[in-house]
């Protein structure tokens, strides 16, 4: 029997295995045929259908804002991703550790857990993901004394300070990855009247995603249908303009961590001045952010080693104690 760690994000499904590592990183998409309800595909390869897909088939994303959205289509989709790991057998009935945000509610919880269970776990354990993302970027949380983390995730941004290994003070806002993906797809349609895919934005995101200072020289070609005449047109957008779309967006996760460190002790708050804070997840990847998060927060800003498996590897470190969450 080997235990298991699962990162269910909104955007990628990260598997770690004890003793293996990260067996498995895919998008978190599902394609079904609405008929049958058979599954033709999920992680990669479903998501090279999204908005591609026939009359019958629907490509989906299962997840939205950290949360089940459907739960039988997620169930589908860990079965058939669990699938693909290699000697992985679910009938020797594992221990499962599920990392979860942190202000999610108790039925969101118990519908992550009963899905969790109905893999065949034997028992499973949740833990908040700020906290396993902490661990898995290296941070030593189990002393007294601040250690601060922002995870920028895909579906939702995770505040927290931590210290004595758990949480003293945290904050979970729907504005992550997901957000700057629509406000992409918002800012062409309004400016140039061009209406562009999800994933059309997500490449406009990783190839021209800026929150500050951005490079008006750096330009990329976008493909799309007009809104005009309803014909494929193709426009030209530089990496300010992305800026322009994605900046409010990073100013409200800002607010928030305000929010969050106005609530800390002057103890703590001495702490993170000195240590500073982390950020994880794959919006921290998104140009501008350390040096806006430092400009609006007078602290240091320093960007995990692996922002995007942080928790997996935190899943890690872990599951090498799950003996002491057992208890």
């Amino acid at each position: 029997m080997k235990d298991i760690g699962i990162d269910l994000g909104t955007a990628n499904v990260l598997v770690y295995v004890k003793g293996q590592g990260i067996v498995l990183n895919e998008p978190s998409v599902l394609a079904i045929d609405s008929e049958t309800k058979n599954v033709l595909a999920v992680g990669k390869d479903a998501n090279e259908m999204l908005g591609r897909t026939p009359g019958k088939v629907k490509a989906t994303k299962p997840l939205k804002d950290g949360v089940i959205a459907d739960f039988e289509y997620t169930e589908a989709m860990l079965t058939n991703m669990l699938k693909k790991v290699k000697g992985l057998r679910l009938w020797s009935k594992p221990r499962i550790l599920i990392c979860c945000p942190s202000n999610i509610t108790p039925v969101e919880k118990n519908a992550i857990k009963e899905a969790a269970e109905k893999l065949g776990a034997k028992k499973v354990f949740m833990e908040e993901e700020p906290k396993v993302a902490a661990l898995g970027a290296g941070m030593d949380i189990s002393k007294p004394g601040a250690n601060m983390v922002i995870d920028i995730g895909g579906g939702t941004t995770d505040i927290a300070i931590l210290s004595l290994g758990g949480i003293v003070n945290s904050s979970s806002v729907k504005i992550a990855g997901n957000t700057f993906d629509n406000a992409i797809i918002e800012y062409i349609r309004e400016k140039y009247k061009l209406l562009i895919g999800e994933r059309t934005a997500e490449e406009i995101k990783l190839n021209l995603g800026s929150v500050y200072k951005g490079d008006k020289g750096n330009k990329k070609e976008i493909k799309g249908r007009s809104l005009e005449n309803g014909l494929p047109n193709t426009i030209e957008i530089s990496e300010k303009e992305v800026e322009e779309a994605l900046y409010p967006h990073a100013l409200k996760i800002i607010k928030e961590t305000k929010k969050v460190l106005e609530e800390t002790s002057p103890e703590l708050s001495a702490d993170i001045v000195d240590k500073g804070i982390v950020l994880t997840g794959g919006g921290a990847l998104v140009k501008g952010f350390p040096q806006l998060f430092e400009k609006e927060l007078s602290v240091p800003i320093y960007i995990a080693e692996s922002p995007l498996t942080c928790v997996a590897e935190g899943c890690g470190i872990m599951l090498n104690n799950l003996n002491l969450l057992d208890r």
